[in-house]
């Protein structure tokens, strides 16, 4: 079957065997995966670089990777400063789109919401992330959740989605 690999399951009763289909996994050179620890705020640049060495591999163009960058330090950002625990971030480029997913451990669904200037700096990540991104959602994992964008990458490496505001 076109994209996805089929895992066999051991014997059901009399020697039948149950097949469940499976998503393809891209092959290593379009994934990046790194495991985030608690608080550690140094990881925010360090996942913006590994995420970069990642979209120079595939050719895409600076400001597709400066939006990229800039909302992946928006969600591991939020999740190092608003749970309790580590967490993983996964990048995939894979048919002309780049999936970027952070997962924790917290149970509580973040939401985009209105900054007010006057008070603090916080507030804009999420509504960044609205803006930017061609998609993006929250979804179940476990105990915790996965917050994920995607960005269209066109064939030629160019990025479709807009850029960041300079």
């Amino acid at each position: 079957m076109d994209g996805h690999r089929t895992e066999r399951r051991g014997p059901l009763g009399r020697g039948a065997s149950a097949r469940r289909v499976l998503p393809r996994r891209p092959p290593r050179g379009h994934r990046l995966t790194r495991k985030l620890a608690r608080a550690d705020l140094r990881a925010v640049g360090e996942a913006r670089h590994a995420l970069r060495e990642l979209l120079d591999r595939h050719g895409q163009e600076a400001s597709c990777a400066d939006t990229a960058e800039l909302l992946t330090s928006e969600l591991v950002t939020n999740a190092l400063v608003h749970t309790a625990d580590d967490a993983v971030l996964t990048a995939v480029v894979r048919r002309g789109r780049l999936r970027v997913e952070v997962r924790d451990q917290a149970k509580g669904v973040p939401r985009a919401r209105t900054a007010v200037p006057e008070e603090h700096t916080g507030g804009r990540g999420l509504g960044l992330v609205q803006s930017l991104a061609d998609a993006w959602g929250v979804r179940a994992v476990g105990a915790g959740k996965a917050v994920w964008f995607e960005l269209e990458t066109g064939a030629a490496g160019t990025c479709c989605g807009p850029s960041p505001p300079g």
